[in-house]
This record gives C-alpha cells, sequence and structure tokens, in this order.
C-alpha cells in the first residue's frame, strides 16, 4: 500500500513538474489597458478568484483611492470571498475588498487590513496604475499567445 501512494505521488509530481516547465499551468491571467498601457496580472487559485474572472470580460471605472489604490465597484459581491481574510497589500496587489464589494489594485504598500481578499498580483503595467485619474476598463480574461 505505501508503495502504491509513494509512486503515485511520484507520478503527480512528475506530471505537476513537466505541466510547468511545458507552460501549460493553470493560472489564470487578466488583462486590461490603462492609460494606453497593457496591463496583464495572474490570479491565484482561490474562490474568491475564480468567482471574479467568471465576471470577466467585465468593463469597470478604476479610480483612485487615496494615493495607494486603485478601485472599481464589481457589479456583484463575490460570495466566496471571505471577510475574516486580511492582507498586508504590496504594490501590484490586486485584492477585492469584502465589506464595501470592490475591488482594489494597489499602486502602493499599505498596511495589514481586515476585510481585504487577495485575488493576485499585476505582473506588467503597474506604472501606468501609479498615473492619477480615472478611467473605464475592460478586463478580460487574457490567454498568452
Amino acid at each position: 500500500m505505501i508503495k502504491v501512494i509513494l509512486t503515485g505521488l511520484l507520478t503527480l509530481a512528475v506530471t505537476a513538474s513537466t505541466a510547468v516547465a511545458a507552460g501549460q499551468d493553470n493560472v489564470m491571467k487578466i488583462k486590461f489597458i490603462y492609460n494606453g498601457v497593457a496591463v496583464t496580472g495572474s490570479l491565484e487559485d482561490n474562490a474568491a478568484s475564480r468567482e471574479f474572472i467568471a465576471m470577466l470580460p467585465l468593463t469597470v471605472k478604476l479610480e483612485d483611492y487615496g494615493s495607494t489604490e486603485k478601485i472599481a465597484w464589481l457589479p456583484a459581491k463575490l460570495s466566496q470571498a471571505d471577510k475574516r481574510e486580511a492582507i498586508a497589500p504590496r504594490a501590484g496587489d490586486i485584492a477585492y475588498y469584502a465589506p464595501w464589494g470592490n475591488l482594489a489594485i494597489f499602486r502602493e504598500d499599505f498596511r495589514h487590513s481586515p476585510g481585504l481578499v487577495k485575488l493576485g498580483r499585476i505582473e506588467q503595467g503597474l506604472e501606468s496604475l501609479r498615473q492619477s485619474g480615472s478611467e473605464s476598463v475592460t478586463i478580460v480574461r487574457y490567454e498568452r499567445p
């Protein structure tokens, strides 16, 4: 029985590493254009992120909130987000603020905040989000070519 379990684990590990090496990981990616720059990000594999990506494509207005983040109001709250979660967001983090039901993309690091659920991280284009102002964007699921 132990041999079967170990063989199964080894097969799973080899399959996972082969998939990653081949670029076939199941990372969920998003993309939108802000200030003429393509912004791309990857989402974590959690219930809130899966619920968010199911809303896409989605057109929202990204607007400044303080000097630390861009926020957008989603058409519906993410029911899978755990309001008890908390993170200390870093510049580039994509999060959901459960008490208000809004998307937050952090331009700067911020303090530990209850109610923030990490959805993912900006991979490219964060500098365009550091500019003040607001803009309507359409967020889409992104598949790398």
